[in-house]
């Protein structure tokens, strides 16, 4: 998670991570579907409108790391040592998320989701919009190849990879047999740039 800094910044932070802590304890205590908004915001002693300066949604408050997912995915690409190769630098990345999201603790999180119809849609929708930010990033590396439909294409490869490790019974060797096929779809990408002179590492 990324560590704010300034005594304004800190504030708010705590304010933010009292709201979600609030929220996933009340939804697993008693359901999602169970505890409203007024719920949340009373027993973490914050008005409506403060918790929604920080959550857009109900369904916010359950991945509450959202941003800082997506953020650190784009960072892999855009942080890298000069020559670094992209695909290891992604993988590092997603094991730590998928690490993170099958800890033990997350298990009743995950349960919660695939029962809620309305979390699995969420969570659906961020996954997009998680490989659309990483594809533009990839696409915005002048050291990169520059075809668009490539890095797109990687990008969701990249997410679902995620997905698909976290969902099986043995995620590090589902992570090692997905990233086996990234690195050869890649390896064609840069083939393909090689080819108009865009090929990158």
């Amino acid at each position: 998670m990324t560590v704010p800094s300034g005594r304004r910044e800190r504030k708010k932070a705590a304010t933010r991570q009292k709201i979600a802590d609030t929220a996933l304890r009340l939804f697993l205590e008693r359901g999602y579907d169970a505890v409203g908004i007024r719920d949340v915001a009373a027993e973490a002693d914050v008005a409506v409108t403060t918790l929604f300066s920080h959550f857009a949604s109900k369904e916010a408050l359950v991945f509450e790391q959202d941003e800082d997912f997506e953020h650190r995915l784009t960072q892999a690409v855009t942080d890298r040592a000069p020559h670094e190769p992209l695909i290891p630098a992604l993988r590092h990345e997603v094991q730590a998320l998928v690490r993170h999201c099958t800890a033990d603790s997350a298990t009743p999180i995950w349960r919660m989701v695939e029962e809620s119809p309305a979390l699995r849609e969420y969570e659906e929708s961020m996954r997009l919009r998680h490989a659309e930010s990483l594809a533009a990033a990839i696409t915005a590396d002048p050291g990169l190849p520059q075809d668009t439909t490539a890095c797109r294409a990687i990008a969701r490869f990249v997410i679902d990879a995620y997905a698909v490790a976290r969902e099986a019974a043995d995620p590090e060797t589902a992570l090692d047999e997905i990233f086996r096929m990234i690195e050869a779809a890649w390896a064609v990408t840069r083939l393909s740039g090689t080819a108009t002179g865009t090929a990158g590492p």
